[in-house]
């Protein structure tokens, strides 16, 4: 049975509020069920965490969410962008979910290994462009314009993560960290309204952390896209969290508040493999919450101070130690 702690649950949301709308989805793979009889709402403007043991079904449910799975049961309807209407996820492709306002990460990073970085996040951004292969082939005018305004915003969204120094650098070769952030910048590059995060935070160090918390809460308040996050570092989902829904065995068994739900028996239980009953005085000894510091902005995490120099040139072109996007852009 779900736990559902939130005060503010009972409140019905308006349409226009809703991201996402997901009601009773069950997901089977022969005998197995990997999601069952699983509802949530998210509304727009929430970083909105989706914690749970090894197998409780949370990736499974961001690939019902992006048009990867299809459940046999249940509705999914999506508002990515504010004023969109309601349209179903379910039997979609996921190119076309992204064409919504959906964008995601995954948990195991899945970059251009070969290409820049700057490349990376073009790829992004050029999913919104409407130049074709004949457009490019013959150089025509409309398509030379969205090459620079592409190249352009990439470049933006590098210095949005963290990375403008790192234009020119092959992805392969960038530390985790910054290949997490990052994916993150090409999935910002499809100008989504709500994106997904899945464990973004894995294999990464403190600092790393630290700088992925800042960059998150940044996403979501500053630039005003929603967030929803999987993730298994409580600290770090404590942290940005407005509320948080959690799974185990395919099941959602609470939501609320990060207070709330570090001292739901039944959470405490799925972690610790034990029942309700048997938690009280683990529920009693919770400690009270300890943050990451995410007031601090990315640029001063990171070390970097405006543009680099060396900064980010057209596709497949070198450095030319241009310190602005007016000078290289040309």
């Amino acid at each position: 049975m779900t736990s559902t702690v939130e005060h503010s649950a009972s409140v019905p949301a308006q349409a226009d509020d809703l991201i996402f709308d997901i009601r009773n989805i069950t997901l089977r793979f022969g005998g197995v069920t990997s999601l069952n009889d699983v509802s949530l709402r998210m509304r727009r403007g929430q970083v909105l965490a989706i914690i749970g043991p090894n197998g409780a079904g949370k990736t499974s449910l961001f690939n019902s969410l992006t048009g990867v799975y299809s459940p046999q049961e249940g509705t999914i309807e999506v508002r990515a962008r504010l004023g969109d209407s309601a349209t179903s996820v379910i039997g979609q492709k996921t190119h076309v979910v992204n064409r919504l306002g959906v964008a995601r990460t995954f948990q195991n990073i899945r970059l251009f290994p070969a290409l820049t970085a700057l490349e990376n996040v073009k790829v992004g951004v050029e999913t919104r462009q409407k130049s074709g292969p004949i457009s490019a082939m013959l150089g025509l005018p409309r398509q030379r314009r969205e090459d620079r305004e592409s190249t352009e915003r990439a470049f933006e969204l590098l210095r949005r993560v963290g990375l403008q120094a790192k234009a020119n650098d092959i992805a392969g070769s960038l530390a985790y960290g910054e290949q997490r952030r990052l994916e993150i910048a090409r999935a910002l590059g499809t100008d989504p309204g709500v994106i997904l995060l899945d464990e973004p935070a894995a294999g990464t160090n403190p600092a790393e952390k630290r700088e992925l918390a800042t960059l998150i809460k940044g996403i979501n308040t500053t630039d005003g896209v929603s967030v929803l996050l999987i993730e298994h570092d409580m600290k770090l989902v404590m942290s940005i969290a407005d509320r948080i829904i959690v799974l185990n065995f395919g099941q959602k068994i609470a939501e609320g508040t990060p207070e709330q739900i570090q001292r739901n028996p039944e959470v405490i239980a799925a972690y610790l493999g034990s029942s309700a009953d048997e938690v009280g005085d683990a529920v009693q000894a919770q400690p009270e919450l300890h943050r990451i510091d995410t007031a601090v902005s990315l640029d001063e995490l990171t070390g970097q101070q405006g543009p680099a120099t060396g900064s980010a040139t057209s596709t497949g072109a070198t450095s030319t130690g241009a310190t602005s996007t007016e000078e290289w852009k040309a």
